[in-house]
């Protein structure tokens, strides 16, 4: 039945002078759960489909979505969809081209071990219970706690009239929490997000409650015990958290080819990076970022994008140059190159953009006790509470939260507060060692208008950042 209805929208396109259709069918069911300060504020489960097409005409595209997927329904948006490309064509000419692919025929399925939708309510509610307790078991004051848990399964079903066939199904399990801690008048608030492509059995994994229990200790004592940062110039350590932000921000969305041709400036923002910039030196020799949507178990896990093209690693700096852009079909075409197959979309009813899968920092051959010997007076940022950047990803600034000082080598003092500001040329330019272990954090990626929320992952090692000028949050 599905291939039968994308058929049916891909011929009805054709008949209607389309030179190129697609369709994508979504099925999906998740279940959701909010709890706030130990009482259970929300929850939902949602189930249904849902069908999206898209049409070229003389180069204008029309789109359409709907969950009425009666074929009298979808032959009427279909009509209405090459109708608006062809008005299109009237008022502003040909303007989009997607580039050439191979055509594809796949299916392909993550299976859980323990599948979200036949554990218990009850028990879904108990393990968010246990990580709230967990906050408050060292006895801090946790006034505020906003802890939520996510999963789903997505089942999917992509044709366009280039002979390209893909089915895929997978789960996905998201958690979540936000603290805050009261302490001598003063407050610190710290979130974490952990998502995975996998069952239920992902959360043992994830030492939820004992990572609570931490950070609700840490902030405690960076509040009693905290130093003012020093100001440097200094040397830093970035842990993979720290890196992980970082790499998303500063590298992943500037090199979003969507960004640098201007689609996306009234929206989510614009890029430093300009068309005719690869091979530009932005960072130092050890400074390789890559993304990857083909990790398994990764929450931007998949093996074909929403546009049917083949998932691979995309180099994006390599030993400091920009070796690549992230891109869809349109963006290739214009930019003269292939797609790398980084076009999403969250859900049945919108399309696919530029998007980013599992973006990280290559480790290097540092142990994380040499990257600490080498700094005689520095700062460890290990976890943090805020970050912002500009527009256009060149300005930035991160605020620690779980951050310690350097002193000959050794962890010390906890540090209140430090601000890193940076560009991002000066982040990666100062990289001058990476330890050899790499570990990755979850983030919701939110790009487009209407925004779209699309979960990832970020990481790397632990980096070395030498002579590096701090500030402190107020």
């Amino acid at each position: 039945m599905e291939e039968e209805l994308a058929q049916a929208v891909i011929e009805k396109a054709r008949s209607l002078g389309a030179s190129y259709a697609e369709a994508r069918l979504t099925e999906w069911h998740t279940s959701s759960l909010v709890l706030k300060n130990g009482l259970l504020e929300a929850t939902s489960v949602d189930r249904g489909n849902g069908l999206c097409g898209r049409v070229l005409v003389q180069g204008n595209l029309g789109f359409f979505s709907t969950n009425r997927l009666e074929r009298t329904n979808l032959a009427k948006l279909t009509e209405e969809a090459v109708k608006a490309a062809k008005r299109g064509v009237r008022k502003l000419g040909a303007g989009v081209a997607l580039s050439r692919e191979k055509p594809a025929k796949a299916k392909w399925e993550v299976k859980a071990k323990q599948d979200p939708r036949t554990v218990d309510f009850e028990e879904k509610v108990e393990k968010l219970k246990a990580v709230d307790q967990a906050a408050l078991e060292p006895g801090v004051k946790v006034p505020a706690r906003f802890i939520s848990y996510v999963d789903a399964w997505v089942k999917k079903h992509y044709e366009n009239s280039e002979g390209t066939r893909i089915t895929s199904s997978q789960p996905l399990v998201e958690f979540y929490y936000n603290l805050t801690v009261l302490e001598a008048g003063q407050s610190m608030q710290h979130f974490r997000e952990y998502a995975a492509t996998a069952g239920f059995e992902a959360l043992k994994g994830w030492k939820l409650e004992e990572n609570a229990r931490h950070q609700a200790e840490s902030m405690r004592r960076t509040i009693r015990e905290g130093v003012t940062a020093p100001s440097g110039p200094i040397d830093v350590v970035l842990s993979p958290e720290l890196v992980g932000i970082a790499v998303h921000e500063s590298c992943g969305h500037p090199h979003e080819a969507d960004r640098i041709l201007g689609r996306e400036a009234a929206q989510a923002g614009e890029s430093w990076l300009k068309k005719d910039m690869l091979g530009l030196r932005v960072g130092s020799k050890h400074v390789t970022i890559v993304d990857d949507p083909t990790l398994e178990g990764s929450a931007g896990h998949y093996l074909y994008d929403d546009e049917g093209v083949k998932a691979r690693r995309r180099t994006l700096v390599e030993n400091g140059t920009v070796r690549s852009f992230l891109h869809n079909r349109e963006t290739a075409a214009q930019l003269g190159t292939k797609s790398n197959a980084a076009a999403r979309a969250s859900e049945y009813d919108k399309e696919p953009l530029v998007r980013m899968g599992n973006t990280f920092l290559l480790p290097g051959d540092y142990s994380e006790e040499e990257l600490f010997e080498g700094i005689k007076h520095g700062v460890y940022f290990k976890t943090f509470m805020e970050w912002n950047i500009d527009d256009r990803r060149v300005n930035q600034r991160y605020v620690g939260n779980e951050a310690y000082l350097i002193e000959n080598g050794q962890i010390t003092k906890p540090v209140k507060k430090p601000a890193l500001e940076v560009t991002t040329q000066g982040l990666w330019s100062s990289v001058d060692a990476c330890s050899e272990n790499v570990e990755y954090f979850a983030g919701n990626c939110g790009k487009g208008e209407p925004m779209q929320g699309i979960p990832v992952w970020m990481g790397g090692p632990h980096a070395r950042l030498r002579n590096i000028k701090l500030s402190v949050s107020t």
